[in-house]
C-alpha cells in the first residue's frame, strides 16, 4: 500500500507542478486569438517575435518539467531566428516548431489546470467517501457526491464503492496521466525530423574531424615510438653485431659481449614493439575479453576497485579497445588526481550500447579543457560516435560514463 500511496502523492505533486506552465498556457491561449488576429495584419506582423519570446520561455521550463518526469533531456528546438523583425516574423510563421508550441501551449492550457485540480480534489473526496457512513444520517447531508445515500444499506456499499473508483484514479490512473502529460510535452516541443537530422549531420561531421584527428595522433604515436625505440635498438643491434664480426678473429672475448649486448638489445627491442602492440589493440582483450581486462587492471591499483563487470559478451574489437582504454586512463587520472580512497567500474550492455562507467569518491572538479587524458577519451569515444558524460562537482568525485554503439 505504500508504494501505491507515494505514486500517487508525487504524481498529484507532478500535476500541481504543472500548473507553473498550465496557468501561464491558459492565460496564453486566452489571448492567441489575439495574437493570431494581429498577426495576420503586415502592420504587427513585425511584433511577431516578441510576442513569441514568453511562449519559447514558457515552453523551455516545460520541457526541463517533463525531462525530469521522463528520466531523458528534451533538446531545445534550436536558436530563435535573428536579423530583421520582419524576417524573423516570416521564418517563425513557416517554422514547424512555432504551430508545435502553440498547439502544446493549446492542450496544456486547457488540461492541465483541470487536471491539477481534479488531483487534489480527489484526496478529500476519497476520504469523504471512506467516512460517510458515520455521518450521512445527520441533517443535509444525505447525498455523496454523486450517490443520494436514504438508507443504511446504501451508506454501508455505496460509499466504498465510490471510494474504490477514486483510489482507482489516484493510485493507478494519475501515474498514467502525468507520464502522458509529459510524454505530450516530448512529443510537441522536442526538435522537428528536419533539425534532428541537421543536427545529427552536424554531429557526425564533427566526430569524423575528432576520428581522423585521432587517427593522425594515433600514427603519429606508433611512428614515433617505433623510430626512437624499437628502430633505435634494432640499429644499436646491428652496429655491435657488425663490430662482433670484425673482432671475432682477433679478439674472441670481446667479439663475444658485442654478440651478447646486441642479443639484449634485440630482447629490448622485442619489449618496446609488444609495448607499441599493446597501444594499438591489447592482447589481454583477446586473451580475457574485455571484462578479464579490466579486472587486470583493477588489480593493479592502489585503492580498492568496486566491479560490476557483469556478463556484456563480445563486442567488436574497436569497441573493446576504446572501452578498455577508456578504464585505463579513468584509473590512471583517480590514482595521480583524484586523493580518492575508493573507486567503482560498471560495465552493461543494453540494447545496441555498451555502457562504462567508472567513480570514485575523490575531490572531484575534472575538467575535460584542462586535461589531456579525458579529452583523449572524448576523440577516442568520438570516434567510433559514442557519448561520454562527466559529472564531478568539487569535493564530490567524479563520475565518467561512456556509452559506445556496437553491433547486437
Amino acid at each position: 500500500m505504500r508504494t501505491p500511496l507515494r505514486r500517487a502523492g508525487a504524481a498529484t505533486l507532478a500535476l500541481v507542478g504543472g500548473l507553473r506552465t498550465g496557468l501561464p498556457a491558459l492565460a496564453g491561449l486566452i489571448a492567441l486569438p489575439l495574437v493570431v488576429g494581429l498577426s495576420l495584419l503586415v502592420v504587427a506582423l513585425p511584433l511577431l517575435p516578441d510576442l513569441m519570446r514568453p511562449v519559447r520561455a514558457l515552453t523551455r521550463v516545460e520541457r526541463r518539467r517533463a525531462g525530469r518526469l521522463l528520466g531523458r533531456e528534451i533538446p531545445e528546438p534550436g536558436e530563435p531566428p535573428d536579423g530583421p523583425a520582419l524576417r524573423q516574423a516570416a521564418r517563425l510563421l513557416r517554422s514547424a516548431s512555432t504551430w508545435r508550441d502553440l498547439a502544446w501551449m493549446a492542450l496544456h492550457g486547457l488540461t492541465g489546470p483541470v487536471m491539477a485540480i481534479v488531483a487534489v480534489g480527489l484526496w478529500p473526496s476519497l476520504i469523504a467517501s471512506l467516512t460517510l457512513p458515520l455521518w450521512w444520517w445527520a441533517p443535509e447531508t444525505s447525498q455523496s457526491a454523486f450517490i443520494a445515500i436514504d438508507s443504511w444499506p446504501k451508506a454501508l456499499t455505496m460509499p466504498f464503492l465510490q471510494a474504490a473508483m477514486y483510489a482507482a484514479i489516484l493510485f493507478w490512473g494519475l501515474p498514467w496521466i502525468v507520464r502522458g502529460q509529459a510524454l505530450l510535452a516530448e512529443y510537441l516541443l522536442r526538435p522537428t525530423r528536419g533539425v534532428t537530422l541537421a543536427r545529427r549531420v552536424e554531429r557526425l561531421t564533427e566526430t569524423r574531424a575528432e576520428a581522423l584527428e585521432a587517427h593522425g595522433a594515433e600514427l603519429r604515436r606508433i611512428e614515433r615510438d617505433l623510430h626512437d625505440g624499437t628502430q633505435a635498438q634494432l640499429v644499436a643491434a646491428v652496429l655491435r653485431l657488425g663490430l662482433a664480426d670484425r673482432r671475432f678473429d682477433t679478439d674472441p672475448g670481446a667479439a663475444r659481449a658485442l654478440f651478447l649486448e646486441a642479443r639484449e638489445g634485440v630482447e629490448e627491442a622485442l619489449a618496446q614493439l609488444r609495448t607499441v602492440i599493446r597501444g594499438i589493440y591489447p592482447p589481454i582483450l583477446s586473451d580475457r575479453g574485455l571484462p578479464g581486462a579490466i579486472r587486470a587492471l583493477a588489480a593493479g591499483q592502489h585503492i580498492p576497485i568496486g566491479l560490476d563487470l557483469g556478463d556484456p559478451g563480445r563486442a567488436p574489437a574497436a569497441v573493446e579497445a576504446a572501452a578498455y582504454f577508456t578504464v585505463a586512463e579513468a584509473l590512471t587520472n583517480i590514482a595521480k588526481h583524484s586523493g580518492a580512497g575508493r573507486a567503482e567500474v560498471h560495465l552493461s550492455r543494453t540494447g545496441g550500447s555498451l555502457r562504462v562507467l567508472v567513480r570514485d569518491d575523490g575531490k572531484g572538479g575534472a575538467d575535460a579543457a584542462k586535461g589531456s587524458g579525458l579529452a583523449g577519451i572524448r576523440r577516442r569515444v568520438a570516434a567510433l560516435d559514442g557519448t561520454v558524460r562527466i559529472d564531478s562537482p568539487a569535493g564530490r568525485g567524479t563520475t565518467l560514463e561512456v556509452e559506445l554503439p556496437c553491433a547486437s
